[in-house]
């Protein structure tokens, strides 16, 4: 078992040896503009007015793409997490595949240059899914950095200039991200750095993860993914509804209780509010239930925040502000 120990979060040395943890996180702004870049071409060279009558999209962001697209794509989308297209998929058709090698991506790119239809693929330009997507219909966002995320922001770019996302810059995207990173630098304390302070509300807790809007709630899939990594418990991100018995069978603390004596003492959940801003109506009342039902055990609620920007934008802040408090968690915890 794995101990917390807050000391580590700001020893020069424990923060040194957890460089090749925070670093990637760092550069994620930078990823972004290194894809952005790489793609101007054929960015250049897609039409608004070539609508097509659906939207199909593959790979490991391809949910994050109908998150955004959604509210006010003008075609039908889907995104398809099984072998090969749906049967009524064809020429008139686009399919977006994001991704390396794997099966499914594969497998999409061979069906659709088959049946003819508009291809969008974001991958590296000499990988095997380049070339089995190789057609006079297919647009190549050629990508280097290895990120499904920077990927998929340049996806979004391409699909608002063909008329069918919102507008989303790559630029503001990863400064947006940047920002995160200068507040979460290594080199601020928990008084200053909000990931600190999350992971030190989290040192001792098996945390449950919720966000109410749609973006929100897929964020908090993706931190909860990070902070089971990072501690090794049991982490869940569920609904509102399955998350309010949970904290209704919470113990109260006994008063009385001596932690230093005590061994053997079950971890007590702690709640982790992500908010973008973009409730609506019903999540903001469940955010408000959850709150409530979490102070009334005496379960620490955390926040990750962001309310300004885009809906992309308020995304990957709230995104990268629990990314790093999972690292600064590991780190704690001596795992890093």
């Amino acid at each position: 078992m794995y101990e917390f120990d807050d000391a580590r979060l700001e020893d020069e040395d424990a923060l040194r040896e957890a460089d090749p943890l925070l670093r990637p996180l760092a550069e994620a702004g930078a990823r972004v503009r290194r894809e952005a870049a790489s793609a101007e071409v054929p960015l250049s060279r897609l039409d608004p007015d070539d609508r097509p009558r659906a939207m199909i999209t593959f790979g490991p962001e391809a949910r994050l793409l109908r998150a955004v697209l959604e509210p006010t794509c003008p075609v039908p989308l889907v995104a398809w997490p099984r072998l090969g297209l749906p049967g009524w998929v064809g020429p008139l058709d686009i399919v977006v595949v994001m991704g390396g090698g794997d099966k499914v991506s594969l497998a999409a790119a061979f069906e659709a240059v088959r049946r003819g239809c508009r291809l969008l693929v974001a991958c590296p330009a000499d990988s095997v899914l380049a070339r089995q997507s190789a057609s006079a219909s297919t647009t190549l966002l050629p990508t280097s950095t290895g990120d499904p995320l920077a990927a998929a922001v340049v996806a979004l770019v391409a699909l608002h200039r063909l008329g069918l996302g919102p507008l989303v810059s790559p630029e503001a995207v990863a400064d947006a991200m940047d920002l995160v990173a200068q507040e979460s630098s290594l080199s601020l304390d928990a008084t200053q750095n909000p990931a600190k302070a999350v992971a030190l509300e989290l040192a001792d807790a098996k945390p449950m993860v919720w966000g109410g809007s749609i973006l929100a709630a897929r964020a908090s899939r993706r931190i909860a993914e990070a902070l089971r990594s990072a501690s090794g418990r049991i982490v869940l991100s569920a609904d509102a509804g399955a998350l309010r018995p949970l904290l209704a069978e919470v113990p109260l603390r006994d008063p009385f209780a001596d932690p230093f004596e005590e061994t053997g003492v079950e971890q007590r959940p702690g709640l982790v509010l992500v908010d973008d801003g973009m409730d609506d109506e019903e999540a903001a009342e469940e955010r408000i239930v959850l709150r409530e039902s979490a102070l009334a055990k005496d379960v620490l609620v955390s926040n990750l925040a962001h309310t300004q920007g885009t809906a992309v934008e308020r995304y990957v802040t709230v995104l990268q502000q629990g990314l790093f408090a999972a690292a600064y968690l590991q780190i704690g915890l001596g795992r890093a």
